[in-house]
């Protein structure tokens, strides 16, 4: 018996891998809605994660996806902490 006549014991190479790519999850910014003329919804993709009513110069921020349920969580005069309040990342 020669080499050449011995059977195949080896498994063939297999292909290269795919390349892996590590997907980060999408992150929803808050987008707003005016629903009154003193009223804005905050929205994280379809859903509402609370409300911003405007009385004078003053942003009172409601956490909370029902307006009627809303829980008020600041009182505030600059617009950039409401969106921060409601984003979670000022608690």
């Amino acid at each position: 018996m020669t080499l050449q006549m011995m059977p195949e014991n080896r498994t063939p190479a297999a292909d290269t891998a795919p390349e892996v790519t590590v997907e980060t999850p999408d992150v929803l910014e808050l987008r707003w809605e005016r629903i009154a003329p003193e009223r804005y919804r905050a929205l994280r993709g379809e859903d509402c994660v609370g409300f911003v009513d405007v009385v004078g110069t003053v942003f009172v921020v409601l956490a909370g996806s029902r307006y009627d349920r809303a829980e008020e969580i600041a009182q505030t005069l600059d617009f950039d902490r409401v969106t921060a309040l409601l984003d979670g990342s000022d608690r």
